[in-house]
């Protein structure tokens, strides 16, 4: 019959305290890496949520201010409307071609004033909009390069 061969025995020989301070070692970097990955995770979190603030908040100013620019255009447009019809009627109570002209004339010229102020004014306040709209958005962004920039 032939010998059984000895079983070998699986521990490691060897200095046992730098075994364990090795594993002690690479516990706590362990411990580290997901607690820097945590807050990490924990920033992007956060960050979305301000962002998505900034978004709703720069929505409502935009609809707000677009309905406040609607209601200020239909108002122009009643007024034109209200100064066509009262020339027209002018019109039909004059009694000469001179006064027909003369008076569609003054008509056309107050029309014209009229429109360029209220291009004016609405460029203005679609400027003033687009710009207090962007302002959340563009906060966002200047914190994210001061938050995320390598130099933070």
């Amino acid at each position: 019959m032939t010998a059984k061969p000895k079983a070998v025995p699986l521990a490691i020989e060897g200095p046992k305290p730098a075994i364990a301070a090795i594993a002690a070692h690479t516990q706590t970097d362990l411990k580290t890496g997901v607690k820097r990955t945590m807050k990490t995770a924990e920033q992007f979190v956060s960050f979305g949520q301000g962002n998505l603030e900034a978004f709703m908040k720069s929505s409502q100013v935009l609809a707000t201010g677009l309905t406040d620019l609607s209601k200020h255009m239909a108002a122009h447009a009643q007024s034109a409307m209200d100064e066509t019809a009262a020339t027209m009627k002018a019109m039909t109570g004059v009694k000469s071609v001179k006064e027909a002209i003369e008076l569609q004339t003054a008509f056309t010229k107050s029309y014209f004033e009229k429109t360029v102020a209220e291009t004016s004014k609405l460029t203005e306040h679609s400027m003033k909009l687009a710009e207090a709209a962007y302002a959340p958005i563009t906060a966002r962004v200047t914190a994210a390069v001061e938050t995320f920039s390598p130099n933070a």
